[in-house]
Protein backbone atom coordinates (compact mmCIF):
# COMPACT_ATOMS: atom_id res chain seq x y z
CA UNK A 1 0.00 0.00 0.00
CA UNK A 2 1.62 3.27 -0.98
CA UNK A 3 -0.09 6.96 -0.16
CA UNK A 4 -1.34 9.20 -2.54
CA UNK A 5 1.05 11.40 -1.36
CA UNK A 6 3.85 9.54 -1.72
CA UNK A 7 6.36 10.32 -4.40
CA UNK A 8 7.94 7.38 -6.52
CA UNK A 9 10.85 7.62 -9.17
CA UNK A 10 9.52 5.79 -11.88
CA UNK A 11 12.81 3.67 -12.34
CA UNK A 12 12.16 2.39 -8.18
CA UNK A 13 11.08 -1.16 -8.07
CA UNK A 14 8.96 -1.43 -5.07
CA UNK A 15 7.62 -5.26 -4.85
CA UNK A 16 3.84 -6.17 -3.85
CA UNK A 17 2.78 -5.90 0.02
CA UNK A 18 5.41 -2.51 0.71
CA UNK A 19 3.75 0.07 3.00
CA UNK A 20 4.49 3.67 2.19
CA UNK A 21 3.11 6.37 4.31
CA UNK A 22 2.13 9.81 3.67
CA UNK A 23 4.55 12.04 1.80
CA UNK A 24 7.85 9.33 1.23
CA UNK A 25 9.98 9.88 -1.31
CA UNK A 26 11.92 7.41 -3.00
CA UNK A 27 14.62 8.11 -5.23
CA UNK A 28 15.95 6.37 -8.83
CA UNK A 29 16.92 2.72 -8.67
CA UNK A 30 16.05 1.83 -6.10
CA UNK A 31 14.64 -1.76 -4.43
CA UNK A 32 12.28 -2.40 -1.52
CA UNK A 33 11.67 -5.86 -1.22
CA UNK A 34 8.19 -7.15 0.16
CA UNK A 35 8.03 -6.99 4.16
CA UNK A 36 8.91 -3.44 4.38
CA UNK A 37 7.13 -0.61 5.98
CA UNK A 38 7.84 3.21 5.78
CA UNK A 39 6.38 5.85 7.97
CA UNK A 40 5.20 9.19 6.47
CA UNK A 41 8.22 11.82 6.01
CA UNK A 42 10.67 10.00 5.43
CA UNK A 43 13.21 10.25 2.30
CA UNK A 44 14.80 7.21 0.65
CA UNK A 45 17.28 8.12 -1.89
CA UNK A 46 18.46 7.18 -5.03
CA UNK A 47 20.35 3.41 -5.53
CA UNK A 48 18.85 2.45 -1.78
CA UNK A 49 18.14 -1.48 -0.78
CA UNK A 50 15.44 -2.08 1.67
CA UNK A 51 14.83 -5.13 2.65
CA UNK A 52 12.42 -7.24 5.21
CA UNK A 53 11.25 -7.75 7.26
CA UNK A 54 11.52 -3.88 8.34
CA UNK A 55 10.00 -1.18 9.86
CA UNK A 56 11.45 2.18 9.49
CA UNK A 57 9.66 4.99 11.38
CA UNK A 58 9.07 8.90 10.27
CA UNK A 59 11.03 11.54 9.08
CA UNK A 60 14.56 9.23 8.32
CA UNK A 61 16.73 10.28 5.64
CA UNK A 62 18.74 7.44 4.18
CA UNK A 63 21.36 8.25 1.48
CA UNK A 64 22.66 6.21 -1.66
CA UNK A 65 24.21 3.19 -1.84
CA UNK A 66 23.07 2.34 2.09
CA UNK A 67 21.38 -1.92 2.31
CA UNK A 68 18.83 -1.68 5.50
CA UNK A 69 17.26 -4.95 6.59
CA UNK A 70 19.27 -7.50 4.72
CA UNK A 71 19.65 -10.92 6.14
CA UNK A 72 22.94 -10.89 8.38
CA UNK A 73 26.55 -12.53 8.02
CA UNK A 74 25.93 -14.82 10.73
CA UNK A 75 26.97 -18.55 9.73
CA UNK A 76 24.22 -19.98 11.63
CA UNK A 77 21.61 -18.07 9.75
CA UNK A 78 19.35 -20.08 7.57
CA UNK A 79 16.56 -18.09 6.43
CA UNK A 80 14.86 -17.71 9.37
CA UNK A 81 11.92 -14.52 9.86
CA UNK A 82 14.09 -11.90 11.82
CA UNK A 83 13.50 -8.53 11.24
CA UNK A 84 14.84 -4.97 11.71
CA UNK A 85 13.36 -1.82 13.38
CA UNK A 86 14.40 1.60 12.75
CA UNK A 87 12.79 4.50 14.54
CA UNK A 88 12.50 8.48 13.68
CA UNK A 89 14.47 11.06 12.40
CA UNK A 90 17.53 9.01 11.72
CA UNK A 91 19.94 10.06 9.12
CA UNK A 92 21.45 6.82 7.36
CA UNK A 93 24.77 8.26 4.84
CA UNK A 94 25.76 6.25 2.17
CA UNK A 95 27.03 2.61 1.87
CA UNK A 96 25.46 2.42 5.35
CA UNK A 97 24.65 -1.72 6.22
CA UNK A 98 21.98 -2.84 8.52
CA UNK A 99 21.53 -6.23 9.16
CA UNK A 100 18.38 -8.11 10.55
CA UNK A 101 18.72 -10.42 13.81
CA UNK A 102 19.13 -14.11 14.51
CA UNK A 103 16.86 -16.15 15.74
CA UNK A 104 19.73 -17.17 18.12
CA UNK A 105 19.35 -13.74 19.99
CA UNK A 106 16.59 -11.33 20.06
CA UNK A 107 15.69 -12.03 16.63
CA UNK A 108 15.59 -8.31 16.10
CA UNK A 109 18.06 -5.34 14.94
CA UNK A 110 16.79 -2.29 17.01
CA UNK A 111 18.00 1.39 15.65
CA UNK A 112 16.26 3.81 17.65
CA UNK A 113 15.72 7.57 17.38
CA UNK A 114 17.89 10.59 16.05
CA UNK A 115 20.72 8.88 14.99
CA UNK A 116 23.53 9.85 12.86
CA UNK A 117 25.20 6.68 11.18
CA UNK A 118 27.91 7.93 8.81
CA UNK A 119 29.08 6.73 5.74
CA UNK A 120 30.00 3.11 5.72
CA UNK A 121 28.74 2.11 9.29
CA UNK A 122 28.23 -1.43 9.37
CA UNK A 123 25.19 -2.34 12.09
CA UNK A 124 25.39 -6.18 12.15
CA UNK A 125 22.88 -8.61 13.45
CA UNK A 126 21.06 -8.04 16.67
CA UNK A 127 22.67 -5.15 17.63
CA UNK A 128 20.71 -2.56 19.75
CA UNK A 129 21.13 1.39 19.00
CA UNK A 130 19.32 3.88 21.68
CA UNK A 131 19.10 7.28 21.18
CA UNK A 132 20.85 10.57 19.54
CA UNK A 133 23.86 8.59 19.12
CA UNK A 134 26.84 9.18 16.57
CA UNK A 135 28.00 6.40 14.62
CA UNK A 136 31.23 7.25 13.09
CA UNK A 137 32.52 6.36 8.92
CA UNK A 138 33.84 2.90 8.66
CA UNK A 139 32.76 2.14 12.22
CA UNK A 140 31.79 -1.35 12.72
CA UNK A 141 29.38 -2.47 15.54
CA UNK A 142 29.67 -6.47 15.79
CA UNK A 143 27.10 -8.89 16.42
CA UNK A 144 25.02 -8.07 19.62
CA UNK A 145 26.18 -5.09 20.10
CA UNK A 146 24.65 -2.48 22.37
CA UNK A 147 25.02 1.53 22.32
CA UNK A 148 23.44 3.40 24.90
CA UNK A 149 22.06 6.71 24.34
CA UNK A 150 24.02 9.89 23.36
CA UNK A 151 26.96 7.41 22.64
CA UNK A 152 29.53 8.60 20.14
CA UNK A 153 31.66 5.44 18.20
CA UNK A 154 33.86 7.36 16.09
CA UNK A 155 35.42 6.84 12.55
CA UNK A 156 37.30 3.55 11.84
CA UNK A 157 36.30 2.13 15.44
CA UNK A 158 35.50 -1.43 16.24
CA UNK A 159 33.79 -2.70 18.39
CA UNK A 160 33.07 -6.87 19.04
CA UNK A 161 30.36 -8.75 19.63
CA UNK A 162 28.59 -8.76 23.00
CA UNK A 163 30.35 -5.66 23.76
CA UNK A 164 28.04 -2.53 25.33
CA UNK A 165 28.93 0.94 24.79
CA UNK A 166 27.39 2.81 27.71
CA UNK A 167 25.55 5.83 27.79
CA UNK A 168 26.66 9.23 27.23
CA UNK A 169 30.03 7.39 26.37
CA UNK A 170 32.08 8.35 23.51
CA UNK A 171 35.09 6.28 21.65
CA UNK A 172 37.83 7.47 20.01
CA UNK A 173 38.69 6.81 16.54
CA UNK A 174 40.58 3.78 15.26
CA UNK A 175 39.55 1.95 18.55
CA UNK A 176 39.11 -1.51 19.53
CA UNK A 177 36.66 -2.58 21.96
CA UNK A 178 37.10 -5.58 23.08
CA UNK A 179 35.38 -5.24 26.47
CA UNK A 180 32.44 -2.90 28.05
CA UNK A 181 32.88 0.78 27.97
CA UNK A 182 30.92 2.27 31.37
CA UNK A 183 28.77 5.27 30.99
CA UNK A 184 30.22 8.47 30.58
CA UNK A 185 33.60 7.00 29.69
CA UNK A 186 36.15 8.48 27.42
CA UNK A 187 37.95 6.00 25.38
CA UNK A 188 40.44 5.33 22.63
CA UNK A 189 43.43 2.98 21.26
CA UNK A 190 44.06 -0.87 20.25
CA UNK A 191 42.76 -2.20 22.43
CA UNK A 192 40.51 0.86 23.91
CA UNK A 193 41.20 2.01 27.63
CA UNK A 194 39.79 4.65 29.70
CA UNK A 195 40.84 8.11 29.67
CA UNK A 196 38.45 9.57 32.11
CA UNK A 197 35.33 11.16 31.14
CA UNK A 198 33.43 12.83 28.23
CA UNK A 199 32.64 15.73 30.17
CA UNK A 200 32.18 17.67 27.13
CA UNK A 201 29.51 15.85 26.06
CA UNK A 202 27.89 15.67 29.46
CA UNK A 203 27.77 19.39 29.78
CA UNK A 204 26.54 19.75 26.16
CA UNK A 205 23.49 17.24 27.74
CA UNK A 206 22.58 19.37 30.47
CA UNK A 207 24.51 17.84 32.88
CA UNK A 208 25.45 20.06 36.13
CA UNK A 209 28.42 20.17 38.29
CA UNK A 210 26.68 18.64 41.05
CA UNK A 211 25.82 15.81 38.85
CA UNK A 212 29.19 15.65 37.40
CA UNK A 213 31.06 15.59 40.41
CA UNK A 214 28.93 12.63 41.58
CA UNK A 215 29.39 10.95 38.27
CA UNK A 216 33.43 12.22 38.25
CA UNK A 217 33.79 10.20 42.43
CA UNK A 218 31.97 7.38 40.90
CA UNK A 219 34.42 6.60 38.50
CA UNK A 220 37.16 7.71 40.63
CA UNK A 221 35.76 4.17 43.01
CA UNK A 222 35.83 2.05 39.86
CA UNK A 223 39.24 2.75 38.53
CA UNK A 224 41.38 4.79 41.08
CA UNK A 225 40.73 3.01 44.77
CA UNK A 226 42.29 0.19 44.11
CA UNK A 227 39.19 -1.89 44.91
CA UNK A 228 38.28 -4.86 43.23
CA UNK A 229 34.13 -4.79 41.14
CA UNK A 230 32.89 -6.35 44.19
CA UNK A 231 34.02 -3.97 46.60
CA UNK A 232 32.91 -0.79 44.39
CA UNK A 233 29.09 -2.44 43.63
CA UNK A 234 28.25 -1.35 46.71
CA UNK A 235 29.71 2.28 46.51
CA UNK A 236 28.13 3.05 44.00
CA UNK A 237 24.56 1.61 44.82
CA UNK A 238 24.74 3.90 47.65
CA UNK A 239 25.66 6.76 45.40
CA UNK A 240 22.91 5.87 43.45
CA UNK A 241 20.22 6.57 45.72
CA UNK A 242 21.07 10.66 45.49
CA UNK A 243 22.14 10.48 42.16
CA UNK A 244 20.26 7.82 40.10
CA UNK A 245 22.86 8.70 37.19
CA UNK A 246 25.49 6.59 38.99
CA UNK A 247 22.93 3.62 38.68
CA UNK A 248 24.41 3.24 35.01
CA UNK A 249 27.66 2.23 36.13
CA UNK A 250 26.29 -0.17 38.40
CA UNK A 251 23.52 -1.63 36.00
CA UNK A 252 26.21 -1.84 33.22
CA UNK A 253 28.80 -3.88 36.38
CA UNK A 254 25.98 -5.86 37.06
CA UNK A 255 24.82 -6.98 33.50
CA UNK A 256 28.44 -7.34 32.03
CA UNK A 257 29.36 -10.48 29.68
CA UNK A 258 32.68 -9.06 28.69
CA UNK A 259 34.15 -7.23 31.62
CA UNK A 260 34.75 -3.71 31.17
CA UNK A 261 37.21 -1.69 30.05
CA UNK A 262 40.52 -1.26 31.92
Amino acid sequence: MIHESAKIHPSAVIEDGVIIGANVTVGPFTYIATGVEIGEGTEVMSHVVIKGPTVIGKDNRIFPFAIVGEECQDKKFSGEATRLEIGDRNVIRESVQIHRGTTQDKGVTVVGNDNLLCVNAHIAHDVVVGNHTHIGNNSILGGHVTVGDYAGVMALSAIHPFCTVGAYSYIGGCSAVVQDVPPYVLAQGNHAKPFGLNIVGLQRNGFEKPELHAIRRAYKEIYRSGKTLAEVKPVLAEMAKDWPSVGRFSELLDNSERGIIR
